[in-house]
């Protein structure tokens, strides 16, 4: 069967996260549905290139399905974007040789964190609102400790089923934006939860609340509860991923 890979995004509010779920709306679930009726009302499976959270949104994400015949793309694109709700948009279609994988073949994703400082009514969905002062130069100071790869047990969900928390972040540090900040991290794999633990406690070190050394200390410790609060997932986006 013809494989074929999407590339999509989403704006994440209304969904409980990518991957579905036995009750309420995910992204997959919706874009398996429409899929579904596109093919005769045959069950489709999709699979992910990975998956966010509840609210978290997407501006590049991949998955592949395979077809049991080849369809236009051109039209078939067309008429998924006419299903599928106004938070989902299918970007481009194409096929790929069989053995290519959204998630396993996946070299690098990229995410992004929103935050601002002034109060706007249409950010609350897709940036975080700080209203206090925060010391860029000292959060960018604590990213570097975040390059290479290392064990990053102390950024991630408790009682995941992952082998290992080993990843290898190649990039990670803030830039000032207009009326707010944007915080960029690389890395070949992420834990559940990862960026938004990572940005919580980075938030914690630009109010002075953490040293840069009780922030390298948490890393070594492996431990979830000497991190500080996630972030709140309205202000990231998976924003590339590289194969």
């Amino acid at each position: 069967m013809p494989r074929y890979f999407f590339q999509i995004s989403y704006e994440g509010t209304n969904f409980l996260g990518w991957q579905k779920q036995a009750k309420g709306a995910t992204v997959q679930s919706s874009i398996e549905d429409s899929l579904s009726k596109l093919c005769s009302m045959k069950p489709i499976s999709i699979i992910g290139c990975g998956r966010t959270d509840t609210g978290v949104h997407a501006k590049k994400y991949f998955f592949h399905v395979d077809l049991k015949e080849k369809v236009d793309l051109s039209q078939f694109k067309f008429k998924l974007n006419l299903m599928l709700e106004k938070t989902i948009s299918i970007h481009k279609i194409f096929q790929v040789s069989d053995n290519l994988h959204a998630r396993f073949n996946a070299k690098l994703r990229t995410y992004k964190y929103f935050i601002h400082f002034k109060k706007d009514a249409f950010k609350q969905h897709t940036s975080w609102w700080i209203s206090q002062d925060i010391d860029l130069e000292l959060m960018n100071k604590a990213a570097v400790l975040l390059i290479g790869k290392m064990d990053f047990e102390a950024f991630s969900k408790k009682h995941t089923d992952v082998k290992t928390h080993i990843c290898t972040i190649t990039k990670a540090d803030f830039t000032s934006i207009d009326n707010g900040i944007v915080f960029e991290i690389s890395a070949n794999r992420f834990l559940r939860n990862m960026v938004r633990a990572i940005v919580g406690t980075l938030i914690e070190v630009g109010l002075h609340k953490i040293s840069l050394e009780e922030f390298q200390q948490i890393i070594t410790s492996k431990s979830r509860q000497n991190a500080a609060a996630s972030a709140p997932a309205s202000g990231l986006f998976l924003w590339d991923v590289v194969y």
